[in-house]
């Protein structure tokens, strides 16, 4: 295992190796990265997150290769020099084509002409010997083998069965199927009208290098395959292929041959080119799924991680026409404290009353800022709270609102507002999103968040664990406050799990605040291995031991304590005093399991300790001349906000409902290898409008430096 990781991931031996011996220990990936420095030589999160991917890809290649053997032995035909071949392979792939002669398959032409005893025959057509072939054949006709071509016929099949076993025939189709297979499509001519069809029409007759095709290319157009728009083919050159197999199988030039080239062009045509060509788009769509679930997983950490505005007290707004404006005010915790709806949009268009509303419900709960969900009509709300005139400074946000509805409708939406609808938990969902986007965002399935790029057509087990992990690196990077986090952030939490987190919310209501970290071994089951790597995590606001308000470890306490006492202080004094930090010689608090990479990280934390690793909030102000598509003209300049990635560029909110597109070509002059080296999600830019297709709903913007 360790030897197939290292060939994976050109990563240190013993970095590799003692990851391993942590990961076997039940540690997460969080904690082994923060706190076991010394043990994995200082690897990160997503050289861990490798190590995990590989060793799972190799204990899934391990139970195949077990799996095999005893089908292989129950066959009674596992000899030494197979059994050699298949513990050697470190590829699935060649591991299937190893036992793709052994497999029980279905009935087919091959195993029926074998139970008529055409085997024989077969052996002699490949040896090309025989002269008088027909003579031969006429031995074989017998019971359902009425006629000498039906005994040629069976033999064929039978050959051609060998051919598609045959592992260097097998591998030179990949090859060219790897450097020359095209993709192409067809449009279906019934469909080609449909209002669905349209946003697939650049691909009703379409042709590119299978090798050669960007990911999201490839899966729009396996979208609109699935969906009954088009017809996929893959082709390479057949006369190519067909004459490297003559070229291996064909020695002579007597009738033989003549069968084995037919058995050929069947073996090519029925089993060979089906197979590896599904094979080919397979592997494909793997390609573009995980180019795709890389798009998405960036674009979740960027979320997650998206500028807080922190504690302060929020009156958020879920704007709507004849539904009225969803209204309520939060606690700077983000408690519910009031909620209401009012209509200052038509029909009702009571503007006055609802400006009246805002203005005192603004003093009555010393609100500090205003959220406005960016869906309908949030333009004309935005600009109705801009004529308040507020008694104190109030901030004004546009909030992302992309699944809150799915938080509303939600099991965790429901126990946390039982006695209140749908409505109110969404306008609540928005103002804690300004409040804290990570704690609110986690409790949403991260595939409704509506940053991805084709992500219902990716494998969905692979990106489910793909954006776990980001979800749990974000948490844990950030840190979580016990006191006042919801089940679904303490969930993420390394080593506590939903169970636990059930556990210690339950916990909380009975018993209070947690005092200490030493408090949390108080909840049920939860034992001191979650304790271990959890504890760090879990931040106590106002503890008596500000070191339970840090990064550091529980394990490390010891060593802070020496530290103080060797200065002459108490622990409280090096709290975010640098000038007493700088003066310890942290080589004397080495030890064969404390290293420098962790001691340094003790007194980074000491510095700054709790310091949130995310951007504050800012304000952002759209173009206000600027409310729909229609208004758009090329050549204007706007202000813009990133909301989404993907591989061949970025989308960018300019405060309508359509969201404009910077293509890859348009973000820099030069070359762009990365959309992610020149945007960031939720980053404020400036864009020119290129092009406006209002039919098609489609808006082109340029990058403006």
């Amino acid at each position: 295992m360790i030897k197939y990781i290292i060939q994976q991931t050109k990563l240190p031996k013993q970095g590799v190796k003692n990851t391993i011996a942590l990961l076997n220990e039940d540690c997460t990936i969080p904690f082994i990265s923060r706190y076991r420095k010394e043990r994995t030589g200082n690897l990160d999160e997503l050289q861990i997150g490798d190590i995990v991917k590989y060793k799972d890809l190799f204990e899934a290649l391990k139970k195949r290769k077990l799996a095999i053997l005893k089908a292989l032995e129950e066959q009674a035909v596992l000899t030494d020099e197979l059994k050699q071949k298949i513990e050697s392979t470190q590829d699935v792939t060649a591991l299937e084509d190893l036992y793709l002669p052994y497999k029980k398959s279905r009935k087919t032409k091959a195993e029926k002409a074998r139970q008529n005893g055409l085997e024989p025959l077969a052996k002699i057509i490949m040896s090309q010997n025989a002269n008088d072939l027909e003579s031969i054949a006429l031995r074989y006709v017998k019971g359902d083998v009425k006629s000498v071509e039906d005994a040629l016929e069976g033999a064929r099949h039978i050959i051609a069965e060998w051919i598609n076993e045959r592992t260097d025939i097998r591998n030179n189709i990949r090859h060219q199927l790897e450097r020359f297979a095209m993709i192409s499509t067809k449009v279906i001519k019934t469909k080609a009208s449909e209002e669905q069809a349209q946003k697939f029409k650049d691909y009703f007759d379409w042709e590119e290098n299978l090798s050669r095709i960007p990911s999201h290319r490839l899966l729009a157009i396996l979208r609109a395959e699935k969906e009954g728009f088009v017809r996929v083919k893959i082709n390479i050159d057949d006369d190519r292929a067909l004459n490297y197999i003559e070229r291996r199988l064909i020695k002579s030039h007597n009738a033989c041959a003549e069968h084995i080239q037919t058995a050929i062009q069947d073996a090519y045509k029925r089993l060979l080119f089906p197979s590896l060509s599904n094979e080919a788009l397979q592997k494909a769509k793997e390609k573009a799924d995980e180019s795709a679930i890389g798009v998405f997983a960036k674009n979740l950490k960027q979320l997650l991680l998206g500028a807080p505005l922190g504690e302060k007290r929020v009156l958020a707004i879920d704007p709507g026409f004849r539904t009225g404006c969803k209204l309520v005010c939060l606690d700077a915790q983000g408690q519910l404290k009031y909620n209401e709806t009012i209509y200052p949009h038509p029909p009702k268009n009571d503007g006055i009353g609802a400006m009246q509303k805002i203005s005192s419900l603004a003093d009555a709960y010393k609100i500090e800022a205003i959220a406005i969900g960016n869906g309908t009509a949030s333009r004309e709300t935005e600009a109705l709270i801009r004529k308040i005139r507020f008694k104190n400074d109030i901030q004004v946000f546009v909030v992302n609102e992309a699944g809150a509805s799915i938080y509303s409708a939600s099991k965790i939406a429901r126990e946390e507002f039982p006695n209140y609808d749908v409505t109110v938990r969404g306008s609540v969902s928005i103002g804690r999103r300004l409040q804290d986007p990570l704690a609110e965002l986690v409790k949403i399935d991260a595939k409704s968040i509506g940053v991805g790029q084709y992500q219902h057509d990716v494998d969905q087990t692979k990106l489910q664990k793909s954006l776990d992990m980001v979800v749990e690196n974000c948490v844990n990077s950030v840190g979580v406050n016990i006191n006042t986090a919801s089940k679904p952030l303490l969930s993420y939490v390394s080593g506590i799990g939903p169970k636990l987190a059930e556990n210690i919310f339950n916990y909380r209501n009975e018993n209070g605040s947690f005092t200490s970290r030493n408090d949390i071994k108080k909840v049920p089951r939860l034992g001191a291995k979650a304790f271990e790597q959890g504890a760090a995590f879990l931040r106590i606001k106002g503890a008596k031991n500000p070191l339970d308000d840090s990064a550091v470890h529980p394990e490390s306490y010891g060593i802070v304590k020496k530290m103080a006492k060797d200065l002459g202080k108490n622990v409280t004094d090096l709290i975010g005093n640098s000038e007493l930090l700088k003066n310890i010689d942290l080589k004397t608090y080495c030890t064969d399991s404390v290293g420098l990479p962790t001691l340094k990280d003790i007194v980074k934390e000491l510095e700054k300790p709790g310091l949130d690793i995310r951007e504050q909030a800012k304000v952002f102000t759209f173009n206000e001349n600027i409310k729909t598509i229609n208004d758009l003209r090329e050549g204007q300049l706007l202000p813009g906000i990133v909301n989404n990635i993907t591989n061949f560029g970025c989308f960018v909110d300019v405060g309508i409902k359509e969201s404009g597109l910077i293509h890859v070509s348009n973000l820099s002059d030069t070359f762009v290898k990365d959309v992610n080296e020149h945007v960031a999600l939720h980053q404020q830019i400036i864009v020119k409008v290129l092009e406006v297709d209002v039919p098609r709903k489609r808006i082109q913007l340029k990058l403006h430096k």
